[in-house]
Formats: C-alpha cells, sequence, structure tokens
C-alpha cells in the first residue's frame, strides 16, 4: 500500500515538474545573441540567458543600454542593448555630482574593469579605446579644502584593464553636473594594433600600437 502511494504521488508530481520546465518568461525586451548570450530585459533591468533559455546572470541596472542609441556613433552613446564583446560587457556607476563612468563586467557578473572611463568603447581584438580619468591632489586653499585636479586622457586598454597605451591628453572636459556632456572620443581602432586619431584640424592620423613599450 506504502509504495502505491508513493507510485502515485510521484505520477502527480512529474507532470507539475515538467509544466515548470516548459513556462516561457516574459520580457520587454530581447537582444540578439552575442558569444553564446542573449541580454534580456524586465522594465530598466537587464540579464543574460544561454542558448538553452536559462538565466545565467541575473537581472542588474546597472548594464549600458540606450533607447535610442545612435549606433554609428562610437562609445556609450552608441550601445542600444548591453552584449559581451571579448567576454566583457560595459557597465556603469554614478560619481560625483551624478556623472556616470564606465567598466566592464565579465559573464560571472564580476566587475574586470572598474568604472573610471567617461566614455568607452566596446571591445575589439581584445582593446578598447577610453577616455581615463585621474585625480591629482593640489593641496588645501586659503579656506581649507582639498583641490584637486581632473587629469583626462584617451587611452587604449586591454581586457584585463590594463592602459596599454595612452594616446593623448584631452581638455575642456566639464565635469560640473548641469554642464556636463558625455565627451566624444577622438579615436578609434581600425585593426588589432593600429588605431586613428582625430586632429584638430580634422584630420585622420594613424598610430601604429607598440605596447611593448
Amino acid at each position: 500500500m506504502k509504495n502505491t502511494i508513493t507510485f502515485l504521488s510521484l505520477i502527480l508530481i512529474i507532470p507539475v515538474l515538467a509544466l515548470a520546465q516548459t513556462v516561457n518568461t516574459v520580457f520587454d525586451e530581447v537582444a540578439p545573441f552575442s558569444e553564446g548570450l542573449a541580454a534580456v530585459r524586465i522594465e530598466n533591468q537587464w540579464g543574460f540567458i544561454n542558448e538553452n533559455a536559462e538565466l545565467v546572470l541575473d537581472f542588474r541596472d546597472d548594464l549600458v543600454w540606450n533607447k535610442d542609441a545612435d549606433t554609428s556613433v562610437p562609445g556609450v552613446l552608441g550601445i542600444r542593448y548591453p552584449e559581451f564583446k571579448n567576454g566583457r560587457c560595459m557597465i556603469q556607476i554614478l560619481k560625483e555630482d551624478s556623472i556616470p563612468y564606465y567598466g566592464f563586467i565579465d559573464q560571472s557578473g564580476e566587475i574586470i574593469i572598474q568604472p573610471e572611463y567617461l566614455n568607452i568603447t566596446q571591445f575589439d581584438h581584445e582593446n578598447a579605446i577610453g577616455i581615463y580619468v585621474r585625480k591629482a591632489f593640489q593641496g588645501n586653499n586659503e579656506i581649507k579644502l582639498k583641490v584637486i585636479d581632473y587629469i583626462f586622457t584617451e587611452v587604449v586598454v586591454n581586457i584585463s584593464g590594463e592602459i596599454i597605451w595612452p594616446i593623448a591628453e584631452r581638455e575642456h572636459i566639464l565635469t560640473a553636473k548641469r554642464r556636463y556632456e558625455t565627451p566624444e572620443l577622438k579615436a578609434k581602432l581600425i585593426a588589432k594594433d593600429l588605431l586613428v586619431y582625430r586632429t584638430k584640424d580634422d584630420k585622420w592620423e594613424t598610430k601604429k600600437l607598440n605596447i611593448s613599450l
């Protein structure tokens, strides 16, 4: 009798489990697959599913996306939806005066590149171009307030977060909240070890990367 009850219980449970496995989650948006993962959105949060429709990276609100992105623009303003490139996906956090800074996570969701860039491209050939921000403490002023200079450099960064090539210092970037605009990138990679940089007279100068220096 006990065995009969157990068998009947299993018969009742199995259809319920099968039904649970076939229930489809409804998303607000589904992006194309990239590197075996597709971003899925519910309201303002994104997660990632694999090709078996399993959620492998939980929903979070720091992934970079723009509903009205201009995909012809390099950098953060051209990113329509989150995606992994070279195993990295872009995130953003708000720092002083609610200015967004950008970094990257890996496919486990761990932050690999700290958000220290005001603008940055997706990775290509394991490199990206970004505007790196460095703070330099200059001392205290006459009323004992700290004086800090912000130094902006357009750089090439690799997938480990190492700056492998400083391209050029950047000037006239305002970080005051009311006047802030995402600074435009002036360089772009056109091959693994070759980039072009737009000069002041709107010409393009080639630069060969030499990471052995």
